[in-house]
């Protein structure tokens, strides 16, 4: 940009300026050239409002292009930090592994028992490990929506002690009501667990640690709500009406061309 070119420089802040307010995370703004008249100031912001009024479009265009390229950014940075993170991601001890713990492919899910998106999703999860006997699914409990989604993650922790986890899982989101400390002891009982042992295990230095490895590996990963899948390092963010059909073809993906980092 020309720095005499006044007209340009305050059409360009004012289409940043506007695409904020449409909702993008950040611009860096040029503004008028210092000096420039008071007299002139008007004329060329009645001139530049009546172009944006009769161009209205390219507010458009720029929130589109500047969302790309965040996008794109964001990408970038969530792929150097997957690959600064694979154990912790994939390997990690204090995380449950469903399907198959020797499978070619891992999946992981970061989720949090009352996100309502995240139990949308259980039903694809589960086929996608039914169908595919070499899925390694990893579960990572997020709780982040209230309190007691971080009893429910806890207890559920808890229950891997006594070889119930996976089943106490499923039943978290598939039953109705909200997930929390009452509803996980009913479905603890119900699964025959020694209820007195599993409150104390809840409390274990290993539930706050794996609770808290996963709340960093979010922040890591710029995770903007659950759920979240990795498959190897390809990311699914929410539950797409085609969820099952993203997490079979990202899976096919990493078992032909592997990944950029070991997954």
């Amino acid at each position: 940009m020309k720095p005499n070119n006044v007209l340009f420089s305050v059409v360009l802040a004012a289409v940043l300026a506007a695409a904020t307010a449409a909702g993008t995370s950040y611009l860096f703004l040029r503004y008028v050239p210092p000096g420039a008249a008071s007299a002139d100031q008007e004329r060329v912001e009645r001139i530049m409002r009546d172009y944006l009024t009769n161009n209205p479009e390219i507010l458009v265009e720029m929130t589109n292009e500047l969302d790309k390229r965040q996008a794109a950014e964001h990408s970038v940075q969530q792929q150097k930090a997957i690959s600064q993170n694979v154990d912790a991601i994939f390997r990690s001890p204090v995380s449950h592994v469903a399907g198959n713990p020797n499978g070619d492919v891992s999946v992981v899910e970061f989720f949090d028992y009352n996100c309502p998106y995240c139990r949308r999703s259980l039903p694809d999860v589960l086929k996608l490990i039914n169908e595919d006997g070499k899925v390694r699914l990893v579960l990572k409990e997020l709780p982040i929506l209230s309190h007691d989604s971080v009893d429910a993650a806890k207890l559920a922790l808890a229950a891997n002690k006594q070889g119930k986890y996976f089943e106490m899982h499923q039943k978290l989101f598939s039953e109705p009501g909200r997930a929390n400390k009452d509803k996980a002891l009913r479905i603890a009982k119900e699964l025959g667990l020694d209820i007195a042992q599993l409150q104390k295990d809840a409390e274990n230095p290993d539930i706050k640690k794996a609770l808290n490895e996963n709340k960093e590996l979010a922040v890591k990963l710029y995770l903007e709500g659950t759920p979240m899948f990795l498959i190897g390092d390809r990311v699914i963010g929410g539950a797409p009406d085609d969820l099952f059909d993203q997490l079979k073809a990202k899976v096919a993906e990493v078992r032909q061309y592997g990944c950029a980092s070991t997954c």
